[in-house]
C-alpha cells in the first residue's frame, strides 16, 4: 500500500472515530511533520487556512496536537503511541456510555414466545466471533468447533478455548493437519482432528466460491455456522437454538460424519 493510500486509510478511520474530514486530514497531515503552520498544513492537507485553525482547536481540546504561541503559530501532532492511547480511551468511553445508556433502557414490548423454532443471520467478523465466545461461555457438558479459516483462529478466541472448564468436553476440527497442529498447540486441554466433512473442504471450489467459517455446536443445543464471501472476504453466519430446532438437528448429524471415531455429539 502506498503513502497516499495509507493516508487516506487513516483519514477515514479517523473520521470512523469520531473526528470531522477536516480534523483527520490535519492530524494526519500534522503526523507527517516534526511542527508545521496553518499555512504549511493546509499546502499538505488542501484544508482551507481558515478552517484549518477551527481543526486544530478540536485537536487541541481532544489532547492530540500541541500548539507552540508564537508569530506564526506553530503546531505539532503528539507522538502516535499517546495518539491512539487517547483515542482508544475515548473510544472505550463512549462504548461504556453506550452500555450504561442502553442498559437503563425500558423495554416496551416483552416477548413471551419461545425462540427453540427461530433461525437469525449476522454478519461480520468481529460481530461473529464475539456470538462465538459468548456460546463457548454459556457451555455446560460439550463444544464442538470446526475452523475452516485459519484466519478466525484469533487471539482472543484461543484465549476463550483455554478458559473452558476442564469438565466440559472440548473437540476441535480444522481441515487441515498444519491448523489441526496449530490448534493443539493453541489449545492444548483440546481434543482436535482433522474433520472428515469432505463437503467442507470444497475440493473442486474456486476462489469464487463461497467458503466455510466455522461450525460451532453448543450442548448439542445450539449451533452457529458462518462462511466467508468470495469477493469481499467478509464473515457471513446463521444462528439457532433449541434441541429441536430442524437446523440444530441437521447439523449436529452433519458434523456426527466427520468427528473422530466414536465421537458423536448426539449420544
Amino acid at each position: 500500500m502506498d503513502t497516499e493510500a495509507n493516508v487516506e486509510e487513516a483519514i477515514e478511520v479517523l473520521q470512523q472515530l469520531g473526528l470531522k474530514e477536516y480534523e483527520a486530514r490535519c492530524f494526519v497531515g500534522l503526523t507527517r511533520l516534526n511542527t508545521g503552520t496553518a499555512k504549511k498544513l493546509s499546502d499538505l492537507t488542501e484544508v482551507p487556512r481558515t478552517r484549518v485553525y477551527d481543526a486544530i482547536r478540536v485537536l487541541e481540546a481532544q489532547g492530540l496536537v500541541e500548539i507552540q504561541h508564537s508569530s506564526p503559530q506553530q503546531f505539532r501532532a503528539v507522538s502516535l503511541e499517546e495518539a491512539t492511547e487517547t483515542l482508544r480511551d475515548q473510544y472505550e468511553e463512549r462504548v461504556e456510555r453506550l452500555h450504561d445508556a442502553l442498559a437503563t433502557v425500558e423495554i416496551v414490548d416483552e416477548d413471551d414466545e419461545s425462540s427453540v423454532q427461530e433461525v437469525w443471520s449476522m454478519a461480520g467478523q468481529d460481530a461473529i466471533e464475539n456470538r462465538t465466545e459468548q456460546l463457548i461461555g454459556t457451555a455446560t457438558d460439550e463444544i464442538v468447533l470446526v475452523i475452516g479459516d485459519e484466519s478466525l483462529l484469533t487471539e482472543d478466541l484461543i484465549e476463550t478455548l483455554n478458559e473452558v472448564e476442564d469438565d466440559i468436553e472440548l473437540i476441535i476440527g480444522t481441515l487441515t493437519p498444519s491448523l489441526q497442529e496449530e490448534v493443539h498447540a493453541a489449545v492444548p486441554a483440546a481434543m482436535t482432528f482433522v474433520s472428515g466433512l469432505e463437503w467442507l473442504h470444497g475440493e473442486n471450489a474456486t476462489e469464487d466460491d463461497t467458503a466455510i467459517g466455522r461450525l460451532l455446536l453448543v450442548d448439542r443445543g445450539s449451533i452457529l455456522v458462518s462462511s466467508i464471501m468470495p469477493e469481499t472476504k467478509e464473515e457471513q453466519a446463521i444462528f439457532g437454538e433449541g434441541f429441536g430446532n430442524g437446523l440444530v438437528v441437521i447439523a449436529r448429524r452433519l458434523m456426527a460424519q466427520g468427528l473422530i471415531p466414536v465421537r458423536d455429539p448426539a449420544s
